[in-house]
């Protein structure tokens, strides 16, 4: 009677022609090589330690006036100080550079001439008392 064990849903299961793999499922997303489980154990380990590392000095009892850290140190370079060499010059930045250096200039030289013109326009030059005008 009994031919023998019977098969479980896992290994019935055939992927439905219409529908794709769940990447959960798919072998080629869970089986990954030695070298790379390898490395993503060193970089968790990295980060677990930088993480330790923070969190003792967070809870000192004496905590220093600045906590450092690393990973923030390293964002805000890359942020801040480090950016010619991603920037690339293109006609829009070209422009915006312009606009935002020359334009406050001119705005502020309109604005002072136009001011400059009504306010001096209603009034007539009076001279000192004995100056022909």
């Amino acid at each position: 009677m009994a031919s023998g064990p019977s098969r479980t849903a896992a290994e019935e299961y055939r992927p439905n022609r219409y529908v794709s793999l769940p990447a959960e499922l798919d072998p080629a997303t869970y089986d990954t090589p030695l070298e790379k489980r390898r490395a993503e154990a060193e970089r968790l380990a990295i980060r677990a330690r930088l993480k330790r590392q923070y969190l003792l000095q967070l809870n000192t009892p004496k905590p220093p006036r600045v906590i450092e850290d690393p990973a923030l140190l390293r964002w805000d370079y890359a942020r801040t100080h480090n950016v010619y060499p991603t920037f690339r010059p293109t006609p829009k930045t070209s422009f915006l550079g312009a606009v935002f250096a020359i334009g406050p200039i001119l705005f502020w030289i309109a604005a002072f001439k136009t001011e400059r013109v009504s306010s001096a326009g209603g009034v007539e030059h009076q001279g000192a008392p004995g100056c022909k005008t």
